[in-house]
C-alpha cells in the first residue's frame, strides 16, 4: 500500500512537470545513494557491473544522452551524507520516467537472471537511502 501511494504521488508530481516541459527537451535526474559505512566501494562496483551496462545500452539506443557519476572527496554530516551520485540526462521527460526503459537489454546483457537478481538484492541491502532529483539549469544571466 505504501509503495502504491508513493507511486501515485510521484505520478502526480511528475505529470505537471512533464506538461510544463517541452517533451523534446532533455531532462536530467540526479540519483543519490547513501550506503552503509564501509560498503560504498562494494555498492559502486555492483552498480557498475549490473546497472551501468543497461544505461550504456539505452545511451546507444538514443534514449539517454549522458551518464556521469561522482563520489564526494570530503565527508559531510550524517544527515546530509551521500556516497555516490549519478546524473543521467534523458532525451526527454517521457523517456526519463518510462519504468521499463532498460528492460529490453536485461536478458541480452544478463542471461543468468538469478545471479543478477541476487547481486541486485545485495546492492540494495547495502543502501541506507536513495533519492532522485529532477534538475534544470538556472539561467544566471537572465534578470
Amino acid at each position: 500500500m505504501k509503495n502504491t501511494v508513493l507511486c501515485l504521488l510521484l505520478v502526480m508530481l511528475t505529470t505537471g512537470f512533464i506538461h510544463a516541459q517541452k517533451q523534446a527537451q532533455p531532462l536530467t535526474i540526479e540519483n543519490y545513494y547513501k550506503v552503509k559505512w564501509g560498503y560504498a566501494g562494494e555498492f559502486i562496483d555492483l552498480w557498475k557491473k549490473n546497472h551501468y551496462p543497461l544505461l550504456k545500452k539505452a545511451k546507444e539506443h538514443g534514449d539517454i544522452l549522458d551518464v556521469k557519476a561522482e563520489v564526494p572527496i570530503m565527508h559531510s554530516g550524517e544527515d546530509t551524507r551521500w556516497d555516490f551520485k549519478v546524473s543521467i540526462t534523458f532525451k526527454d521527460a517521457i523517456t526519463a520516467l518510462a519504468p521499463d526503459l532498460t528492460t529490453p537489454y536485461r536478458a541480452q546483457l544478463y542471461p543468468d537472471t538469478a545471479k543478477l537478481q541476487k547481486d541486485e538484492q545485495h546492492r540494495f541491502e547495502l543502501l541506507l537511502s536513495h533519492w532522485d532529483i529532477m534538475v534544470d539549469k538556472a539561467d544566471l544571466e537572465k534578470q
